[in-house]
């Protein structure tokens, strides 16, 4: 898996980093959804890195996404900030166009 990281994501995630964990953990969001396959594709940070935990190619932050839920996201995404929420899409479409840095240091 790749993540590509536009400058405003990059910038913004910068500064959310610096009064936070150190590493950026992809995450498929169940809460309230009503089954194990209905959510919502996010990411958050985290102090932890796990052994069932895969990395994600990425050059300016370390990226980890759960092994059994790998299969929610994309081979490639892109992560981008724009009116005060990161977008995360992929060449086959938008995984969540509302992340809200708040979601992010939860």
């Amino acid at each position: 898996m790749e993540l590509n990281i536009s400058q405003k994501a990059k910038d913004k995630l910068a500064e959310l980093e610096k009064q936070h964990d150190p590493y950026l953990l992809f995450w498929y969001d169940i809460e309230g959804c009503g089954c194990g396959v209905n959510g919502i594709p996010t990411l958050r940070f985290t102090d932890q890195q796990k052994t069932n935990y895969q990395q994600i190619k990425n050059k300016d932050f370390t990226v980890y996404v759960e092994n059994q839920q790998a299969i929610f996201f994309a081979k490639k995404m892109r992560l981008d900030y724009n009116k005060g929420m990161f977008r995360l899409s992929s060449p086959e479409g938008i995984l969540n166009l509302f992340i809200s840095p708040e979601d992010i240091i939860k």
